[in-house]
């Protein structure tokens, strides 16, 4: 009875993590704005619901799930990872930002 209060808690978190972010997508302004909804609110979504999965499957079967654990540490990677080279390009192509981002006024222009 707990373990299912636990993984709907859990699914509800995720669920609300990854609907802000993915709200946050499609409302920020500019391109550098828009990349922070999916990078942090989704990863943390995405992390609550691979909990949920790890102690549903805990509890009804015996042991530990080793693939929630390696698809966590593979999410965990590869997120920053791919949020730092696709703002890196939008850097290098020159793609403004909208007037007042604060953080990137300091971009030098080559």
């Amino acid at each position: 009875m707990m373990s299912e209060w636990i993984v709907s808690i859990l699914l509800l978190i995720g669920g609300c993590f990854i609907l802000i972010g993915s709200i946050g997508l499609v409302k920020m302004p500019d391109f550098f704005m828009r990349l922070h909804g999916p990078t942090k609110a989704t990863t943390l979504g995405m992390a609550s619901l691979l909990i949920a999965a790890m102690v549903y499957f805990s509890y009804t079967h015996d042991g530990i799930s080793v693939k929630e654990i390696l698809i966590s540490i593979f999410l965990l990677i590869t997120a920053p990872i791919s949020g730092y080279m696709l703002i890196k390009s939008a850097i290098h192509h020159k793609l403004r930002a909208k007037d007042g981002t604060k953080g990137l006024d300091n971009i030098e222009e080559d």
